[in-house]
């Protein structure tokens, strides 16, 4: 008769860049049930929106997360601009959908390297850091920053890019596609990386629905959805289509992550020919009054912001619910059944972040 027994995985682990535990109990190699613990760096963020000015907030908001910090403040200053009533330059809009696509593409490379990392890929872990070090080195030159753009802000943003730097900038990313076409054709094709992720933590597109899950852990189950469908900050003008993959297992959500790569690229393309000149921002009059739910798909999927305000510079609510934060139930689901040794794929397959979802 087999003895169950419980092991504590992280909060601090090879594999964890952030504090999560989880109590895995397991029989043999097998995990029958996993048990999350959150709480480790709760930083009380949707609190401040009592004491922040309301336009200053957004610093705040972008710093939810450092991976996806630019979308984090987008999707805070579009609830904003809800409240008041303020329609955004089209420039200024073609603007936050080409930073958001560089934090995509950033994103989904640093998630490829911690992948490759932690099945022991080392040399795999080093060719995508090198070119996600060059996409950050494209965005301190448009905004000033690598991890924490600042560019944008209720109602438009704050910096330009001029034609010329945003042809520099495409010619710079074609060049790097055919770098990351290479890298996701080692971890689509190498035997020992599909040994890997191959059948490992599957989850069906019922069990992905029901329990809710967003991002590359939908949409590798099958679900053709993704919030930049609804045409947000002029998603509507670019003909977008989500990625989707249909084995729900950990294969199948990096080659969703993998795909995107050429989507994002193809949708700054898309913005730089698309792109006229025009003013970057629209005035901000009066304060905000009402409630509102923004929503924007962050590279781990669907964010949601939830703001409530009352006429005053301070809001009266805030409420962040972050992809990782959905993508919890999902992956105990996932978990259940795997083998010891598949633990830390599969928790890197949600790609998490523990610091905004705590916030």
């Amino acid at each position: 008769m087999s003895k169950r027994t419980i092991i504590p995985f992280g909060p601090q682990h090879p594999v964890l860049p952030e504090p999560i535990h989880l109590d895995l109990v397991i029989e043999d190699e097998k995990v029958i049930e996993a048990i999350p613990s959150i709480g480790f760096i709760h930083r009380g963020l949707e609190k401040l929106v009592e004491k922040k000015d309301f336009i200053d907030y957004v610093f705040v908001a972008e710093r939810i997360c450092g991976i996806c910090s630019f979308i984090h403040g987008m999707t805070y200053c579009i609830a904003m601009e809800e409240l008041l009533k303020l329609e955004v330059p089209s420039r200024a809009q073609y603007l936050r959908v080409i930073w958001s696509e560089l934090s995509r593409i950033h994103s989904h490379l640093l998630w490829l390297g911690l992948t490759a990392d932690a099945f022991g890929f080392e040399n795999l872990f080093m060719q995508s850091w090198q070119i996600r070090e060059q996409i950050l080195d494209i965005i301190e030159e448009t905004t000033g920053g690598r991890v924490i753009f600042g560019s944008c802000k209720v109602g438009g943003v704050r910096r330009d890019i001029s034609a010329e730097k945003l042809q520099e900038i495409l010619k710079k990313l074609r060049s790097y596609r055919n770098q990351w076409t290479e890298i996701g054709g080692i971890f689509l094709n190498d035997t020992t990386v599909k040994h890997r992720l191959q059948g490992v933590g599957k989850l069906s597109m019922e069990q992905a629905k029901t329990l809710g899950a967003v991002g590359p852990m939908l949409r590798g189950s099958g679900v053709a959805m993704d919030i930049r469908m609804t045409g947000y900050s002029g998603y509507n003008k670019l003909g977008f289509t989500p990625v989707v993959e249909t084995a729900g297992d950990c294969y199948s959500r990096c080659k969703v992550r993998i795909r995107e790569l050429d989507q994002s690229l193809q949708l700054i393309e898309t913005c730089v020919t698309q792109m006229t000149e025009g003013p970057l921002e629209a005035k901000v009059v009066g304060f905000p009054n009402g409630e509102f739910f923004a929503r924007s798909e962050q590279p781990r999927g669907e964010a949601i912001y939830y703001a409530k305000a009352n006429g005053t510079k301070f809001l009266q609510r805030l409420r962040v619910r972050t992809p990782t934060f959905a993508n919890l139930p999902p992956l105990l689901t996932a978990l259940a059944g795997c083998q010891l040794a598949d633990v830390p794929v599969i928790v890197l397959t949600i790609d998490p972040c523990i610091s905004c979802a705590e916030r």
